[in-house]
Parts: C-alpha cells; structure tokens; sequence
C-alpha cells in the first residue's frame, strides 16, 4: 500500500508550521523519518533527517544562509539535497558534488506542504479538487494526530449510519429544526445503501424516505489515495475534504479543510441551542520535538476522552464532547491495528467492504502489472466527486439524482472562489 501512496502528492505539514531560517521540524511520514525545514528565500526541503556523511541527525543542523547545516561536521545542504559545503575536508579532497541528501520534490497549496515520494522522475499534476483551490482567507485547516492505521480514520468519514447515532443518538426528531433537511437523518436511522466504484476511487449513496414522493440523500466518496468527501452539508455549497495521511502503521495525521463559513447540519436545535454533544472540544498537549510530538489531542485513550457517565445517561448518546472527539475515541478504541477477522459486516458497511477491495485491486495492479490509479495521470477526474446531501424525487435512480444535482451545484458554483458566496 506504501508504494501506492507514493504514486501521489503527500501532505507533510502545515506551511506555518515552517519558518524562514527556523528551526528543522522532525515529520514521520509514510514511515520515513524526515525533516523539513524553510530556506533563506522561503523555499521548503523536506528530507531524510540523517546526514549523508556520518548519519547525525540534520534535525540539529543550523538552518542559515539558504541551507541546512549538521552540526557534526558542517556539511551544508541546501532544499533539494544538495551538498553545497564541506568545511571540514580540504578543497583540494572537497566531493560534495557528488553527495546529495536523500530529498523529495515539494511544493505548497491550500495551506499545507507537499511531497512527491515517488519514483517518478516529474511528478505527476496536482490534483484538481475543489477543497484544494479554496482561497486564503476563506478556508478553514485543522490538522489532529491519531493513534491508529489510516485506514482506520479514513473508514470513519465514510460510515455514514453511524452519525444517527455516535453523534445525534440522544436526539428525538422534535427537538430538530423542522426546516432542516437533515432532520431525516434522525426520522430513519437506518438508510439504504447504493455504492459504487469510480474513477477516483468508490462513492456512496445513503438514503432514507422524506416527505412524499422524495428522498433525503447522503453522498460522500472516498478519494484516493486517502482522502474522504463527507455528507455535513448542503450538497450545493459543501467544499471540504479530509486527508489520512500515515505517519507509519500505527499513526495517522488528519487533515481538514473546509470553506469556513460553511454550518454543520443539525448545529442548533429548534430552540437556537447548540446541540449536546456537538460542541467543538480539540485541545492540543504541549508540543514536543519528537517524531509523534504534534498536534496530539489533549482528550485521548489514557483519560477515556473525558466520558462523562451521567451525561450520556441523561443528555447524549454516548457521554463524550464534540463530534471528533466521539469519532476520535471509537476509531482508536478499535487498537492501532484492527484485526479484521473480529468484524462482522452488514449491509451498512458496503461502502467500507467496497473501498477495501478497491485499495487491495490497485495496490495489486500497481505492483504485479506497473498501473497506477487514473486519477495519478489525470488529475480532473476528482472534478466529479461531491459530497453533501440533498432532497430528490424518488423517481429517480440515485446515480441520476447526484448527476443532477452535481450539474447545479457546478453551475451554481463556477469558480471556487465565487461558490464560497454561494449559500
């Protein structure tokens, strides 16, 4: 599966996180350990930490005068592995043209910094998603570790049946917004299923009866090779993704990025209150300088997420503040590593059972037959995923409905940057 995820751009970490002349930061990523660090001139390297020289770790190296220098033995190099000094050797014995750090191309959008660890001599295109082209200013990123396979984590975004109840299980339908679509989402806690494979990777359709002659859609995709689409929000002003991107086995790095004014669907209640159970409760231990010492959650395995018993008796379902923090602690609680021969799927679980055979087909084809995914070499076939939800007659066939409402959304749209005035 690594060899697949090297086939595409990688998030490394967030592009504030790396200052001018700063300090090298330490990124586990894909199971390397890395360091990245910003030049003199504002340009990022993102490398293996240990010199070629001796193998000190570059992670206490000075970073000055457009590189970054061990503090072993002075060995300079600057953003694409290049040594540019070697003080240490006599210039008449001097080689350094002929050693070169391990180095990833990178570039930076939406925010964040990217690698290509791939084999490919050019990368391939940058992947033409609309959560991606959100402008500063007007998106929102929020970045969380969590102590589980990435697989794990990405499952979660695309579970769509258990929002009724991990996260609005205590509420009754009256208690709702009667003017809320998503008030179906409590009515019928059990929706029917449509899935399918794509070009990008897999989608769903959830559905659930709403008023006469219509039906309430959920539609949310799996991307690959690790990002999810998910259905919190109207499907014609929705622009969000998450991206579950492996430190190794055992870690994930969550990325999410959204259009900042957009609202959660069911955020109040009827009465203007904010729900119980949905508030917002991401708060982050001090951060260390070890491999797995950023964006840690306070809330986690070793305090039980702050369960509170007599909460999940009398107000919420399960006890526990905030919708991340209730997907962070079922996800996790699951161990680093699920051993799937415990599980027992239903028909809810379609489009998990779907998208494990889609990672598993391309993983293989990769390897055996050298095929990467399409969407490695044509980076437009994203354009046809949305996710989001909506009201459709049920006359027609779920694939007709999301192309309809895809096509308004699209058109409603044009630009991201004039979608983000659309709702």
């Amino acid at each position: 599966m690594g060899k697949l995820m090297r086939q595409f751009w990688v998030p490394v970490c967030l592009s504030s996180e790396l200052v001018r002349d700063g300090e090298p930061l330490r990124v586990m990523l894909l199971g390397e350990r890395l360091i990245a660090f910003r030049d003199t001139d504002g340009k990022v390297g993102v490398m293996d930490h240990r010199c070629p020289h001796r193998c000190a770790s570059m992670y206490f190296g000075r970073n000055e005068e457009g590189g970054v220098r061990c503090v072993y033995h002075g060995w300079k190099f600057d953003t694409e592995g290049n040594c540019v000094d070697m003080p240490n050797v006599p210039p008449e014995q001097d080689f350094k043209n002929r050693v070169k750090a391990k180095a990833y191309k990178v570039l930076e959008r939406t925010g964040l910094v990217w690698a290509y660890m791939g084999p490919r001599e050019q990368p391939p295109a940058f992947p033409n998603m609309d959560c991606l082209q959100i402008p500063e200013g007007e998106r929102s990123v929020f970045v969380h570790q969590r102590d589980c396979n990435w697989l794990q984590s990405a499952e979660g975004d695309i579970d769509t049946s258990h929002f009724g109840f991990l996260h609005v299980g205590g509420l009754e339908v009256d208690e709702v917004d009667p003017e809320s679509m998503h008030k179906w989402g409590i009515v019928g806690r059990a929706p029917e299923y449509s899935v399918k494979e794509t070009p990008w990777g897999t989608m769903y359709a959830a559905y659930r009866a709403a008023e006469q002659g219509e039906l309430y859609y959920r539609f949310a995709h799996f991307l690959f090779p690790f990002f999810t689409f998910t259905p919190n929000g109207s499907f014609n002003d929705l622009i969000a993704c998450t991206i579950n991107v492996p430190m190794d086995d055992e870690h994930t790095m969550s990325y999410r990025i959204a259009w900042d004014k957009r609202t959660m669907p069911l955020q109040t209640l009827k009465t203007g209150e904010p729900i119980p159970g949905l508030a917002a409760d991401m708060e982050f231990l001090p951060r260390t300088n070890d491999w797995f010492g950023r964006w840690r959650l306070v809330a986690n395995r070793e305090n039980d997420y702050f369960i509170d018993r007599e909460q999940q008796r009398t107000v919420s379902f399960t006890g526990i503040q905030g919708i991340g923090r209730q997907d962070q602690a079922v996800i996790e609680s699951m161990g680093a590593v699920v051993d799937r021969t415990f599980e027992h799927l239903a028909a809810s679980d379609r489009m998990i059972m779907v998208t494990r055979r889609r990672l598993i087909q391309a993983a293989r084809a990769l390897v055996e037959n050298g095929e990467a995914p399409e969407a490695v070499d044509n980076p437009d076939v994203y354009l046809g995923a949305r996710g989001g939800s909506f009201i459709a007659s049920d006359k027609l066939d779920w694939q007709q409905a999301y192309e309809q409402n895809l096509e308004l959304a699209v058109r409603k749209a044009g630009e991201p940057e004039r979608a983000l005035d659309a709702g």
